[in-house]
This record gives C-alpha cells, sequence and structure tokens, in this order.
C-alpha cells in the first residue's frame, strides 16, 4: 500500500495540475491587449475616408472635419504622457478595462452624434480612453509572459496588430461608409469592445503601483497643444488670441517641467543629439504620412468624385505593405544599426513626396495610389529604427518615459500637420496639396540632416 506520504505528494501534485489549468492562458491575455491596440489605432485612420460624408451629414465646413480628426489625435497624444503612470497606479488589467468601456461608450455616442459639436466632443472622449488603453495594453502583454524571447514574440505581434489596423483603417473606412454609413465606422467598436472585457473576465488581475504624476505639467501641456490647434485651424481674431494662450501654457510647461522632480517630459532627455534627431524624425514622418493620408482622402473624394469605397482602395497600396515594411526596417536596424534604415527611410519619403507634386485634378486615381507607396515605404522603414535608437540612448529605467514622449510627439505632429494642411487645401485644393507636399518634404529633409549627422559621430 502507499505510504501517507506518497499520498500527500500525489494529492499535491494534483492540486498543482488543477491550479495550472485553472491558470489563464497568457495567449488569451495578448489576444485581448492586441485587439484594444487594434480598435485605438484603426480609429485613429478610419475616420479619414468617411470625412466628406460626415461633412455633407452636418454640412460642414473643413475646418469642422477636421477637429473630427485633432479632437481625437490631439487629447490622445497630450494624455499619453501620464497615462502610463495612471496605468501603474490603477493596475494594468483595472486602467485596460475602464479604457476599453469608456472607448466603446463614446465610440457609440459618436455613432448616435445629433451635430457636428456632440461628435466632436465624444471624438475627445475617444482619445482620452485610448491614452489610456495605449500604455496598460503593453503592460499586460509584459506581465503575461516571464520569459523575455517568448516576450518580444508577443510584444512583436502587439505591435503588429496596431499596423494592420492602421493599414485596414482607410479600406475599413470606405467600405463602412458605403456599404452602411458614416456612423457605422463607430458602431463597429461595440462589439470588438465587449469581446475585449470578455477576454478581460478571465485574465489576472495586475498589481498596483506607485507612481508620481506631474498634474500641473499634463494640464498645461493640453492647454498649449489645444490652443495652437485651434489657433491654426479657426484662425481670425479668435485665432490669434488662441496662438497666444498657447504661447503662454507653453512657456509655463517649460517652466514647471524644469522644476518638477518627475515631469512628464523631462527636458533633460533633449540634451542628447540621438533623442532630439529620433524625436524631430517622428514629427516630421507622422507629419508626413498622417496629414497626407488627411489631404488625399479628400482629393479622391471631393476633387475626383470617387466614392468612399473608391477611395478607401486606393490606399490599399501604400498601406498593405506597412507591416511587412515594419519587420524588414527593425532586422535591417538589427543587423547595420537604426540610422542607416532611417536614412534611407527619410530619403525615400522625401523623395516620394516630391513625386506627388506632378499629381492634378485629372490624373488617374490609380496612378495616385502608385505614386502614394513610396511615400508611405518611406515613413514604414523609419518608424523602428528611429524608435530603437531613441531606446539606446536613454537609460533603461526611462525607456518607457522615453517611449511616452515619443509616441505624443509623432501623434501631436500628425495632429498639427493636419489643422495646417486643412487650412492650406481650403483655399485652393490642387496647390494647397502641393504646398503641403513641399513642407513635408522640407522637415524630412531637416530631420534627414540631423540623422546624418547621428550616422557620422556613431562611425567615428
Amino acid at each position: 500500500m502507499p505510504s501517507n506520504r506518497t499520498l500527500q505528494v500525489g494529492q499535491l501534485a494534483a492540486v498543482e495540475q488543477e491550479s495550472e489549468a485553472r491558470r489563464p492562458s497568457p495567449a488569451l491575455t495578448l489576444t485581448a491587449a492586441l485587439l484594444g491596440f487594434a480598435l485605438i489605432c484603426l480609429d485613429a485612420s478610419v475616420v479619414n475616408v468617411a470625412l466628406p460624408a460626415i461633412g455633407s451629414s452636418f454640412s460642414s465646413g473643413m475646418s469642422g472635419l477636421q477637429w473630427v480628426v485633432d479632437a481625437y489625435t490631439l487629447a490622445f497624444a497630450a494624455l499619453m504622457l501620464s497615462t502610463g503612470a495612471f496605468s501603474d497606479r490603477a493596475g494594468a488589467s483595472r486602467a485596460y478595462a475602464l479604457g476599453t468601456v469608456v472607448f466603446t461608450l463614446a465610440s457609440v455616442a459618436c455613432g448616435l452624434a445629433p451635430n457636428l459639436p456632440a461628435l466632436i466632443g465624444a471624438r475627445v472622449v475617444q482619445g482620452v480612453a485610448a491614452a489610456v488603453v495605449l500604455p496598460a495594453s503593453l503592460a499586460l502583454v509584459r506581465q503575461a509572459y516571464a520569459d523575455p524571447a517568448k516576450r518580444a514574440r508577443a510584444v512583436a505581434l502587439w505591435a503588429a496588430g496596431g499596423s494592420a489596423a492602421v493599414a485596414l483603417g482607410p479600406v475599413a473606412g470606405g467600405a463602412l461608409t458605403t456599404a452602411w454609413d458614416w456612423r457605422g465606422i463607430f458602431f463597429v467598436n461595440l462589439p470588438v469592445g465587449l469581446v475585449i472585457l470578455a477576454l478581460l473576465v478571465r485574465a489576472p488581475r495586475s498589481e498596483r503601483r506607485p507612481a508620481p504624476l506631474d498634474l500641473p505639467g499634463q494640464v498645461t501641456a493640453v492647454l498649449a497643444l489645444t490652443a495652437l490647434t485651434f489657433a491654426v485651424i479657426e484662425g481670425g481674431a479668435a485665432g490669434w488670441a488662441a496662438g497666444a494662450v498657447a504661447v503662454v501654457a507653453g512657456a509655463a510647461f517649460v517652466r514647471i517641467e524644469a522644476r518638477q522632480p518627475h515631469p512628464v517630459v523631462p527636458l533633460g532627455l533633449f540634451r542628447d543629439r540621438t533623442v532630439t534627431a529620433t524625436v524631430a524624425a517622428g514629427a516630421a514622418v507622422s507629419v508626413a504620412f498622417y496629414s497626407m493620408v488627411f489631404v488625399f482622402s479628400l482629393f479622391f473624394q471631393q476633387v475626383q468624385g470617387r466614392s468612399a469605397l473608391t477611395a478607401g482602395l486606393m490606399f490599399l497600396p501604400m498601406t498593405g505593405l506597412i507591416a511587412v515594411t515594419n519587420v524588414v526596417a527593425g532586422k535591417l536596424a538589427g543587423r547595420y544599426g537604426p540610422r542607416l534604415p532611417m536614412l534611407v527611410g527619410q530619403g525615400l519619403a522625401a523623395a516620394g513626396l516630391l513625386t506627388l507634386l506632378y499629381v492634378d485634378t485629372g490624373t488617374p486615381s490609380a496612378l495616385v495610389a502608385v505614386l502614394l507607396v513610396p511615400m508611405a515605404l518611406g515613413c514604414a522603414l523609419t518608424v523602428p529604427p528611429l524608435t530603437a535608437a531613441m531606446m539606446d540612448a536613454v537609460p533603461a529605467e526611462r525607456a518607457g518615459l522615453a517611449a511616452g514622449v515619443l509616441n505624443s510627439a509623432r501623434q501631436v505632429s500628425g495632429g498639427l500637420g493636419i489643422a495646417v494642411f486643412g487650412a492650406l487645401v481650403s483655399d485652393g485644393f490642387v496647390e494647397g496639396m502641393r504646398l503641403s507636399l513641399v513642407i513635408s518634404a522640407a522637415l524630412l529633409a531637416v530631420t534627414f540632416t540631423l540623422s546624418c549627422r547621428l550616422a557620422g559621430r556613431a562611425a567615428s
């Protein structure tokens, strides 16, 4: 007969096996995190193709359409500076659930919006929620995988989900707007949000960790960015007043950050030339990519008279290659260092933008779709290496904060680019579009020069 000790060992093993069977699968947590990240990335690009339909529905001019995009982008970008700390304080799983609930409800509010101000207000709430979802989703992935190799693969899948969502955004927006209505691009978020929440029920709870919040810095950052965007979009006397508010708020932000023990944007980061160059390059790439998607969405529909679906399909050649190019860029950065693919990417993007100067009202839409590809490939080739360069330039304990600064700069720049270029095309579309292309190419030329200096220093 077996001894009592043998029985106890067997019972203990059975209990451990049962506990292991009940333990949530890391893949389940990854799926929940990936879906949420993909959802907020999709919402950043899906709206562009639906803008003419929204404008027709509410009899809105260009400034109203700019706010539909920028209300989301600016809230997302500005609050991302602090939501990482909020996620730590609340616990990643709780923060992620809260962000998902608010984002889903705000999406429904967008779909039900009776007028343009209500839609813009709901878009602001969406952006706030998205800023909470992004850092919390990445934190969930990190917590789910203890093994570094498995974690790296999981983070790569998480990032690929976001890239795929950005790529599918214009096509999905065109298809939903044509087959249903522009409101469908928001209502489709409801079932996805419910699936995420169902998956989160089985995900492990995250521990809360103390994390300092810089509320004065965050408030002044939001005020400065909002006022600056208002000044660009609205113009006139109100625009000048908003510009003055932006200057005062910006100065206050710099002063606060210089004195804060735990600032949302440590100004000392920018003493490093690599940090400055990568943030500038990320900003220039975002201006080029997001602003051109905005401008050419309107070009295909308002200038060439294409349907929303056709306009969405015109972006498929450029967006369909983004995820693949991101992977290639990562491999190139690993083999040759980040600076070489940064230079190639920025040069290709600038050349692609200048090639688009030949586009006019009579250019076949299919040809325009092909001409957009070099710009998009250049941007996709630049982002992973510049992110790697940024991470290499800061201490490990500041990596999360540096990533937040970089992503915020990219989102803010994309939003401001839309504000500026929207104002330019409203005074004469083709002429404004060409000026926008030149400005974008010039910004990339400046950051290309900064990257050249980094490459020379690294080689010496």
